[in-house]
Protein backbone atom coordinates (compact mmCIF):
# COMPACT_ATOMS: atom_id res chain seq x y z
CA UNK A 1 0.00 0.00 0.00
CA UNK A 2 1.10 3.67 -0.83
CA UNK A 3 0.87 6.29 1.67
CA UNK A 4 0.64 10.11 1.28
CA UNK A 5 1.22 12.04 4.12
CA UNK A 6 1.69 10.37 7.88
CA UNK A 7 0.39 8.21 9.99
CA UNK A 8 -1.80 9.49 12.39
CA UNK A 9 -2.10 7.42 15.91
CA UNK A 10 -4.91 7.65 18.64
CA UNK A 11 -5.20 6.23 22.09
CA UNK A 12 -6.30 2.66 22.76
CA UNK A 13 -8.84 3.88 25.10
CA UNK A 14 -10.36 6.42 22.84
CA UNK A 15 -12.85 4.71 20.33
CA UNK A 16 -14.05 6.86 17.08
CA UNK A 17 -17.85 6.81 16.80
CA UNK A 18 -20.23 7.88 13.98
CA UNK A 19 -23.77 6.70 13.03
CA UNK A 20 -25.48 7.01 9.69
CA UNK A 21 -28.71 7.37 8.05
CA UNK A 22 -29.68 4.23 5.54
CA UNK A 23 -27.82 6.05 2.69
CA UNK A 24 -24.53 6.10 4.57
CA UNK A 25 -24.82 10.11 5.43
CA UNK A 26 -23.31 10.80 8.82
CA UNK A 27 -25.52 11.98 11.13
CA UNK A 28 -23.46 11.97 14.03
CA UNK A 29 -19.62 11.90 14.80
CA UNK A 30 -18.13 11.99 18.28
CA UNK A 31 -15.58 14.43 19.44
CA UNK A 32 -12.76 11.55 18.61
CA UNK A 33 -13.60 11.05 15.12
CA UNK A 34 -13.36 14.46 14.57
CA UNK A 35 -9.79 15.06 16.03
CA UNK A 36 -8.19 11.98 14.21
CA UNK A 37 -9.48 13.08 10.78
CA UNK A 38 -9.41 16.78 11.03
CA UNK A 39 -12.62 17.30 9.95
CA UNK A 40 -14.89 19.81 11.74
CA UNK A 41 -18.71 18.23 12.59
CA UNK A 42 -20.33 20.74 9.91
CA UNK A 43 -17.65 19.56 7.24
CA UNK A 44 -18.98 15.79 7.53
CA UNK A 45 -22.60 15.83 8.72
CA UNK A 46 -24.71 15.17 6.26
CA UNK A 47 -22.33 14.15 4.14
CA UNK A 48 -21.26 10.21 2.89
CA UNK A 49 -19.15 8.58 5.00
CA UNK A 50 -17.10 7.64 2.50
CA UNK A 51 -15.62 11.17 2.60
CA UNK A 52 -12.95 9.66 4.90
CA UNK A 53 -12.15 6.45 2.85
CA UNK A 54 -8.86 6.15 1.97
CA UNK A 55 -7.94 5.30 -1.91
CA UNK A 56 -5.80 2.19 -1.11
CA UNK A 57 -9.05 0.80 0.83
CA UNK A 58 -10.10 -2.57 -1.35
CA UNK A 59 -13.62 -2.57 -2.34
CA UNK A 60 -14.34 -6.09 -1.58
CA UNK A 61 -14.03 -5.26 1.94
CA UNK A 62 -16.77 -2.37 1.72
CA UNK A 63 -18.50 -4.69 -0.22
CA UNK A 64 -18.85 -7.15 2.13
CA UNK A 65 -19.37 -4.99 5.01
CA UNK A 66 -22.49 -3.00 3.08
CA UNK A 67 -23.56 -6.61 2.56
CA UNK A 68 -23.77 -7.68 5.80
CA UNK A 69 -25.05 -4.66 7.84
CA UNK A 70 -27.85 -3.62 5.46
CA UNK A 71 -29.16 -7.68 5.93
CA UNK A 72 -29.01 -7.01 9.78
CA UNK A 73 -26.04 -8.29 10.58
CA UNK A 74 -23.19 -6.90 12.36
CA UNK A 75 -19.17 -6.64 10.88
CA UNK A 76 -15.94 -6.24 12.15
CA UNK A 77 -13.44 -4.91 9.54
CA UNK A 78 -9.79 -3.30 9.20
CA UNK A 79 -10.11 0.09 7.62
CA UNK A 80 -7.52 2.57 6.42
CA UNK A 81 -8.91 6.06 6.31
CA UNK A 82 -7.59 9.31 5.16
CA UNK A 83 -8.05 12.51 7.46
CA UNK A 84 -8.75 16.06 5.92
CA UNK A 85 -5.21 16.65 4.81
CA UNK A 86 -4.23 13.65 3.32
CA UNK A 87 -2.80 11.71 6.58
CA UNK A 88 -3.93 8.35 6.79
CA UNK A 89 -5.29 6.09 10.12
CA UNK A 90 -6.08 2.47 10.70
CA UNK A 91 -9.15 1.38 12.95
CA UNK A 92 -10.57 -1.99 13.90
CA UNK A 93 -14.31 -0.88 12.43
CA UNK A 94 -17.52 -2.79 14.42
CA UNK A 95 -20.14 -1.82 12.60
CA UNK A 96 -23.75 -2.32 13.75
CA UNK A 97 -27.66 -1.86 12.27
CA UNK A 98 -29.33 0.91 14.35
CA UNK A 99 -32.70 -0.09 14.68
CA UNK A 100 -36.07 1.33 15.72
CA UNK A 101 -38.21 -1.72 16.56
CA UNK A 102 -37.36 -4.18 14.16
CA UNK A 103 -36.44 -1.78 11.05
CA UNK A 104 -33.16 -0.77 10.40
CA UNK A 105 -33.09 3.15 10.35
CA UNK A 106 -29.54 3.62 10.18
CA UNK A 107 -25.62 2.60 10.92
CA UNK A 108 -23.47 2.91 14.10
CA UNK A 109 -19.41 2.09 14.04
CA UNK A 110 -17.57 2.42 16.45
CA UNK A 111 -13.49 2.06 15.91
CA UNK A 112 -10.58 1.79 18.28
CA UNK A 113 -7.01 1.28 16.97
CA UNK A 114 -5.86 -1.59 15.88
CA UNK A 115 -2.16 -3.98 16.37
CA UNK A 116 0.06 -2.74 14.09
CA UNK A 117 1.74 -5.66 13.67
CA UNK A 118 -1.59 -6.97 12.59
CA UNK A 119 -2.04 -4.14 10.22
CA UNK A 120 1.48 -4.68 9.08
CA UNK A 121 1.51 -8.06 8.72
CA UNK A 122 -1.63 -9.65 7.42
CA UNK A 123 -3.98 -6.23 6.51
CA UNK A 124 -1.84 -4.44 4.53
CA UNK A 125 -0.73 -7.91 2.15
CA UNK A 126 -4.21 -8.67 2.16
CA UNK A 127 -4.82 -5.32 0.75
CA UNK A 128 -2.87 -4.78 -1.36
CA UNK A 129 -3.14 -8.22 -3.41
CA UNK A 130 -7.20 -7.37 -3.49
CA UNK A 131 -6.34 -3.41 -4.68
CA UNK A 132 -4.14 -5.00 -7.22
CA UNK A 133 -6.73 -6.43 -8.56
CA UNK A 134 -9.25 -3.76 -8.16
CA UNK A 135 -7.26 -1.12 -10.27
CA UNK A 136 -6.14 -4.02 -12.99
CA UNK A 137 -9.23 -4.39 -14.24
CA UNK A 138 -10.45 -1.40 -16.93
CA UNK A 139 -14.00 -2.18 -15.63
CA UNK A 140 -15.22 -0.62 -11.95
CA UNK A 141 -17.95 -3.54 -11.74
CA UNK A 142 -15.57 -6.62 -13.07
CA UNK A 143 -12.77 -5.48 -10.72
CA UNK A 144 -14.88 -5.58 -7.50
CA UNK A 145 -16.31 -8.65 -8.61
CA UNK A 146 -12.90 -10.43 -9.21
CA UNK A 147 -11.52 -9.11 -6.10
CA UNK A 148 -14.76 -10.09 -4.33
CA UNK A 149 -14.06 -13.72 -5.42
CA UNK A 150 -10.41 -13.49 -4.48
CA UNK A 151 -11.20 -12.50 -0.69
CA UNK A 152 -13.57 -15.23 -1.11
CA UNK A 153 -10.95 -18.07 -2.17
CA UNK A 154 -8.59 -16.60 0.37
CA UNK A 155 -11.03 -17.46 2.92
CA UNK A 156 -11.94 -20.90 1.61
CA UNK A 157 -8.34 -21.60 1.27
CA UNK A 158 -8.03 -21.02 5.30
CA UNK A 159 -11.60 -22.79 5.49
CA UNK A 160 -12.85 -19.86 7.90
CA UNK A 161 -15.59 -17.19 6.95
CA UNK A 162 -14.97 -13.26 7.17
CA UNK A 163 -15.97 -13.14 10.47
CA UNK A 164 -13.93 -16.00 11.87
CA UNK A 165 -11.01 -14.70 9.75
CA UNK A 166 -11.46 -11.35 11.64
CA UNK A 167 -12.26 -12.92 15.25
CA UNK A 168 -8.92 -14.49 14.80
CA UNK A 169 -7.20 -11.44 14.18
CA UNK A 170 -8.84 -9.61 16.66
CA UNK A 171 -7.03 -11.76 19.31
CA UNK A 172 -3.92 -9.83 19.04
CA UNK A 173 -5.90 -6.41 18.84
Amino acid sequence: MHFKGQEVHFDRDDLIVSKTDLDGRIIYANHTFLEVSDYLEEDVVGKQHNVIRHENMPRAIFDSLWTSIKSGEEIFAYVVNSTKHGDHYWVMAHVTPSREGSKIVGYHSTRRTPNPQTIKNVVIPMYDRLSAIESRNPSKKAGLQESVAELNSMLAEKNVSYDEFIADLKKDD
